[in-house]
């Protein structure tokens, strides 16, 4: 599935970055910016393996993990430890990730509707 890949890109980018990230903040912000990425690839690959109704719960949560981490990231770039082009890529990385979600959410929704 193309999101798996593009949760794998987004993890492989972000993961280095946060080992530079401030030393204080490491077991706070960061490590909740690291959980809510590990989170949504989690939950992707729990939500493969499930019927359409838990598929659709398992998505729901995943939905929710991106939704930490654009409020994370968006953190890190207020406070400086990300730059503007490294927050512009990132954003565009969850962006086509968020659309794929919504996708995939949108066929579970369609699938679980009667007739």
């Amino acid at each position: 599935m193309i999101v798996l890949a593009r949760v794998f890109d987004l993890l492989q980018w972000l993961l280095p970055k946060g080992e530079r990230f401030p030393r204080a903040y490491r077991h706070t912000v960061t490590k909740r910016l690291m959980d809510a990425a590990l989170d949504l690839q989690d939950g992707l690959f729990l939500a493969q393996t499930r019927s359409q109704a838990a598929r659709l719960a398992a998505l729901n949560d995943c939905d929710a993990a991106l939704s930490r981490l654009r409020l994370y990231l968006r953190l890190a770039h207020h406070w400086r430890w990300l730059s503007d082009a490294q927050y512009e890529h990132v954003t565009r990385m969850d962006v086509e990730i968020g659309r794929l979600l919504g996708a995939w959410i949108k066929r579970c929704r369609q699938d679980l509707k009667p007739g």
